[in-house]
């Protein structure tokens, strides 16, 4: 089994950091918790990148992958670059209609 290297966009590494933010004003343990569930969802894309949904029509390597977190939880968008890596876009909460 080939494992990925895992790359991480600017707009991916802008997003967690607005949400941490956010959710570390309301309570400081929840920020940690919520990265916590995106970065252990993330590492499954080391091992099975093609797990998530298909997140373009006729791009069966741009993804999505959802993290469940509390009530509803937070979408993912990557790219399966090649055999070997996969980059991390961005980061968008479910109830969010699109990436930022």
């Amino acid at each position: 089994m080939t494992v990925r290297t895992l790359r991480y966009a600017r707009q991916f590494y802008e997003d967690l950091e607005r949400y941490y933010t956010h959710l570390a004003q309301l309570d400081p343990s929840l920020g940690e918790r919520a990265y916590e569930a995106i970065h252990k969802a993330m590492r499954v894309l080391e091992d099975f990148p093609f797990i998530g949904r298909k997140a373009i029509e006729g791009d069966a390597l741009a993804r999505e992958l959802l993290v469940p977190f509390g009530s509803s939880g937070y979408v993912i968008l990557y790219d399966i670059n090649d055999d070997v890596t996969v980059t991390i876009l961005a980061i968008r909460h479910q109830r969010e209609d699109d990436y930022h």
